[in-house]
């Protein structure tokens, strides 16, 4: 299968262009601050799936993945300080959040099917 039919990295391409859409409209402070970080955090969800796609071992890509769980931690709480900062809409916050949340069950499924394959060797 190839990386771009994985539905878990479709959505974690998705989350991270609707992140850039919010943070594009941004004023150039609130940008350079919360906002790099907002974006690297989300397109760092589907990167880090990348590179676990052109890992060799089970192990290395398990790591990757790992990383890419913990992305989509910081950009949840990124999107929190958007909201509290009143940078993005409750809307775009919740849209975003769902995702998040989705991403998450299919990256733990994911996880768990690789971990079971690990201990299979």
């Amino acid at each position: 299968m190839q990386l771009r039919d994985l539905e878990v990295y479709k959505l974690s391409m998705l989350i991270g262009d609707k992140v850039w859409e919010a943070v594009n409209r941004w004023d150039s402070f609130e940008k350079n601050t919360l906002g790099k970080q907002l974006v690297r955090s989300a397109d760092s969800i589907a990167l880090n799936i990348a590179e676990a796609n052109g890992r060799f071992s089970y192990k290395d890509r398990l790591l990757f993945f790992y990383y890419s769980r913990g992305s989509a931690y910081e950009t949840r709480s990124c999107l929190q300080k958007a909201v509290q900062r009143r940078l993005i809409s409750s809307e775009i916050h919740r849209e975003v959040d769902n995702e998040l949340n989705r991403f998450g069950v299919l990256m733990n499924g994911l996880i768990k099917s690789l971990r079971n394959n690990i201990n299979n060797q």
